[in-house]
């Protein structure tokens, strides 16, 4: 007989047994993120609203790995704990006024206790850009880094939606602006500050005085990676964050279709023009399994971007299926790389090579 292959299931049930002195459990108070089960290795996050509780669960947490390790099938485990900072009340908005013009540098931003900053660019639209970032964000959260996620596709923000939190950050001194969390990521977006359904209609200059401020008035705290989820194609955005900020390098994004991997061509040569480092290349809707037949069709072609990568001498980062699963959880505010399967497999991968990159 093979070895047991704990289940998620079992897993939460046991969490659930662990009763926190102000009431409920880990799992009753959705504590418990980006839960993983890997041959025998059983990894999360348990994400507390404040300090103060942490501290009350960091000594719990070897009688909690003594638990799951009595399971059968578990080998190993290994657990992050995060805390949320106590925000003081607001005494006014975040100064991030529509219409705001950039403030002079004395030179490129890279905001206090921030390791690396990554851009996650497109040619264009509708490849999913937004959706590799927000996965790609919780995958690299699961293994362990401390991650930050900037949405700075100021005229179509898709974060609040992707992550499932939309409200509008605390600011203790009207400067300072608290970002928001969810599933163990730390999260900034134009689409905190406005209305759902309320299009954002700036020239240049507003969009780069947005972008300064989130990056300079944000209080990201520490973090191992900053990633920016940038807008599509090769505009103010873009300039300014190459320009004005200390980028790490870019990750570009494309499907393998002929005419997105023109677009893609275009950001890359940006990239080269402005100096900022290309990472690598990301094949996004790679390849469809019909979840019915089985069959596999390649709907946007296969294996054009590897082949672009390779005659460019640059990283192919992985390849991203296109799935179902990826859009419902989308909409539902909860990342597929949360879940299990081949489409989860396939962003804890992609985290897992950054990472041994020495990237992430």
């Amino acid at each position: 007989m093979g070895k047991a292959i704990p289940m998620r299931d079992e897993i939460l049930n046991a969490l659930n047994r662990f009763t926190l002195p102000d009431g409920g459990t880990l799992v009753s108070r959705d504590m418990i993120r980006a839960l993983q089960i890997e041959n025998g290795h059983v990894q999360f996050v348990i994400e507390v609203p404040d300090g103060d509780l942490a501290k009350v669960i960091d000594p719990l947490q070897p009688q909690i790995e003594s638990q799951l390790r009595n399971l059968a099938g578990v080998e190993k485990v290994s657990i992050v704990l995060t805390a949320h900072k106590s925000a003081q009340p607001a005494t006014a908005p975040p100064s991030l006024k529509v219409g705001g013009h950039p403030k002079p540098q004395s030179g490129p931003m890279k905001p206090q206790g921030v390791d690396r900053i990554i851009a996650i660019a497109s040619g264009k639209g509708g490849v999913g850009k937004s959706t590799v970032s927000s996965n790609l964000a919780v995958a690299l959260a699961a293994q362990g880094r401390r991650v930050g996620l900037l949405d700075a596709d100021i005229y179509g923000p898709s974060q609040p939606r992707m992550m499932g939190i939309n409200k509008r950050p605390a600011s203790p001194d009207g400067k300072t602006i608290i970002p928001l969390h969810a599933h163990g990521v730390t999260l900034m977006s134009i689409g905190f500050m406005l209305e759902e359904n309320k299009a954002v209609v700036w020239r240049g200059p507003m969009l780069m005085g947005a972008l300064q401020q989130m990056i300079s008035q944000v209080a990201w705290g520490e973090l191992d990676i900053l990633l920016v989820d940038l807008p599509p194609g090769t505009g103010d955005v873009q300039l300014t964050l190459c320009q004005k900020t200390q980028l790490t390098g870019a990750i570009v994004v494309s499907t393998p279709q002929d005419v997105a991997l023109l677009d893609a061509r275009k950001a890359m040569d940006m990239f080269n023009t402005l100096k900022t480092p290309i990472l690598g290349l990301v094949e996004n809707m790679s390849v469809f399994h019909c979840p019915h037949c089985g069959e596999t069709s390649n709907i946007f072609g296969h294996g054009g971007v590897a082949d672009e990568a390779k005659e460019r001498g640059l990283p192919f980062l992985g390849a991203l299926p296109l799935d179902l699963a990826t859009r419902l959880a989308s909409d539902d505010g909860r990342p597929v790389a949360l879940s299990e399967g081949a489409v989860a497999e396939a962003y804890a991968q992609l985290a897992k090579g950054l990472i041994h990159g020495g990237m992430a």
